[in-house]
């Protein structure tokens, strides 16, 4: 391992083992010092931040655009202190911490017993919507977790996601699909992150007027096993919880090759993940390029 690699993991190691011993107004106050600090720097991070939101509100000018790129690292940094304070957190915490509308598309969807996709964007905090979903509803669920370098930092976040009842599958490898339609088909629940494709085989959609590229596993996972797919997305406002809403079903199209009907639902997809984030742009985390254009200007590829 690395020195950086050793520092990346002491780092994290720190966060998990001091932060959540903080009491939580101050845990607070320190994810703003935190998040304010790095945006006055104006790192990469950052400036990806803030070009990805020029994108999603393209009427905003430079003072906005600065406006809207400190308030997402706040919430970016909420994410972080709160993540790192869950496993401390009481059952009754975590109950509290979260509401979310239109529940009934999952409680429904769970209870016809064909299983539910539900597929997020990088939007609030999606560990403390799982959580809740574990503690609350009491419904297990399997998830996929990109492999982070150094290993030890991706045994971190297994550890720390099992821990809040999920099962947790490695994205690399090729057993995850296999593993999540057979959950599915046992009439389980899958929770995706699905707004930034981590493979070659993305499905090209239009997102905010331009191309990006997003998962199709979702789409193919409701077409294989019969599961019904909801979108999901989240955002914070001033209170300490979280909210949330679930979208109704996108419906596996009546016709059409695998890869066009894939092709619709996955638009559809990123058509409720836009409207979560065009509603709530601070609360999406997206700190990497993710439209084509910025990922190769000349050919619009990775």
């Amino acid at each position: 391992m690395s020195a950086q690699d050793r520092l990346t993991d002491a780092l994290y190691g720190l966060g998990w083992g001091t932060v959540k011993k903080l009491p939580e107004p101050v845990a607070a106050r320190l994810g703003r010092t935190i998040a304010d600090a790095a945006w006055k720097q104006r790192g990469k991070g950052v400036q990806r931040l803030e070009s990805n939101y020029a994108r999603v509100v393209p009427d905003a000018g430079p003072e906005r655009l600065a406006e809207l790129s400190r308030a997402g690292m706040r919430s970016y940094l909420r994410y972080w202190m709160e993540s790192f304070r869950l496993p401390a957190w009481s059952k009754e915490r975590i109950q509290a911490g979260f509401e979310a509308k239109d529940l009934h598309h999952l409680t429904e969807g769970m209870a016809a017993g064909k299983g539910v996709i539900l597929a997020l964007p990088h939007l609030a905090n999606w560990d403390l919507a799982g959580a809740w979903v574990t503690t609350k509803l009491g419904i297990p669920f399997t998830t996929v977790a990109e492999r982070l370098k150094p290993e030890t930092l991706y045994d971190r976040f297994v550890a720390y996601r099992e821990g809040l009842g999920m099962e947790v599958l490695p994205h690399s490898g090729g057993t995850a699909f296999g593993t999540l339609a057979r959950r599915l088909r046992d009439g389980g629940l899958v929770c995706l992150v699905a707004d930034r494709d981590l493979s070659a085989s993305g499905v090209e959609v239009d997102f905010f007027g331009d191309t990006a590229r997003m998962p199709a596993g979702p789409a193919l996972l409701a077409q294989q096993t019969g599961a019904l797919l909801l979108p999901v997305t989240l955002w914070y406002d001033d209170s300490p919880v979280m909210r949330g809403r679930v979208h109704p079903p996108v419906q596996v199209p009546g016709s059409g090759t695998r890869a066009e009907r894939t092709s619709v639902m996955t638009q559809a997809l990123a058509d409720a993940f836009a409207t979560g984030i065009a509603d709530h742009p601070e609360d999406w985390h997206m700190l990497q390029r993710l439209w084509l254009a910025d990922l190769d200007p000349e050919k619009g590829r990775p």
